[in-house]
C-alpha cells in the first residue's frame, strides 16, 4: 500500500491516478496509523512553502513524515513535498523545514539575474529537460534530455552535492531531485509529465 499525504495543499487526485495507473496500489490518507504501516509513502504538495508546513503541522502529520523516512521503506517527495525535507527556506522570510536534509530552498535569481535570463519568467511554468544521475533508482530509464513538467519560483540548494539526482537549467543548473538512502524527490511533477513520469513512478511503485 502507498499512502499519499493528504494534508490539504496538493493536487491528490493526479498523483493517487497516476500511481495506480502504473501498477501501485496509492490510498490517499490523513491517518498517522496508515502513514506507519504503509509500504511506500508519497509527500506532495503545491503552493507555498509555509502554508504547507503549517498545514503539515496542523494536521499533526509532521512527525508521522518523519518517522517514516526513518524505517527504510521507500518515501517519494514531490514539488514542496522535496522542499520541505530541508532545514528552511527564504520564501515568505526564513521559514523552517522537516530539517532531513540540510540546505535552503531559495528562489530563481533572488540575488540577481546573470545576463541573457531577462526573458525567463519567474514561476517557471512548463517542460523543461533532465540531467539525470546514472546512479539513481528513481530515474532509472531516464535519459538525459528527456522533458518533464516544472511549476515553480523556488528550489532546493542541499549543502550535500552527493544526494542530487538530477539537475536542470533556468538561466542555469540546478537541483530538480534527490535521493539517499530510501528517500527520493523531485522538484518536477511526474504525475504530469507524461511518458517519462510515469515511467518514474512506475521505478517507485517497483522499488
Amino acid at each position: 500500500m502507498i499512502a499519499i499525504v493528504d494534508y490539504g495543499m496538493a493536487n491528490l487526485r493526479s498523483v493517487e491516478k497516476a500511481l495506480a495507473f502504473v501498477g501501485g496500489d496509492p490510498i490517499i490518507t490523513s491517518d498517522s496509523k496508515v502513514i506507519a504501516r504503509a509500504d511506500k509513502v508519497v509527500l506532495p504538495g503545491v503552493g507555498a512553502f509555509c502554508a504547507s508546513m503549517n498545514n503539515l503541522k496542523r494536521s499533526c502529520l509532521q512527525h508521522a513524515v518523519r518517522d517514516f523516512t526513518q524505517t527504510g521503506k521507500p518515501f517519494l517527495g514531490i514539488c514542496v513535498g522535496l522542499q520541505m525535507l530541508f532545514d528552511e527556506s527564504s520564501e515568505m522570510g526564513d521559514s523552517p523545514g522537516l530539517g532531513l536534509f540540510a540546505g535552503k530552498v531559495v528562489k530563481f535569481f533572488e540575488h540577481g539575474r546573470p545576463a541573457g535570463t531577462e526573458d525567463l519568467k519567474v514561476p517557471q511554468i512548463g517542460w523543461n529537460e533532465l540531467t539525470p544521475s546514472p546512479n539513481s533508482k528513481l530515474l532509472s530509464g531516464v535519459l538525459p534530455g528527456d522533458r518533464v513538467y516544472f511549476v515553480h519560483s523556488f528550489y532546493p540548494v542541499p549543502q550535500d552535492a552527493s544526494i542530487i539526482s538530477a539537475t536542470s537549467d533556468y538561466g542555469g543548473p540546478f537541483c530538480c531531485a534527490i535521493e539517499k538512502g530510501n528517500i527520493a524527490a523531485t522538484q518536477f511533477h511526474p504525475e504530469k509529465s507524461g511518458r517519462v513520469g510515469l515511467q518514474i513512478l512506475r521505478n517507485f511503485v517497483e522499488w
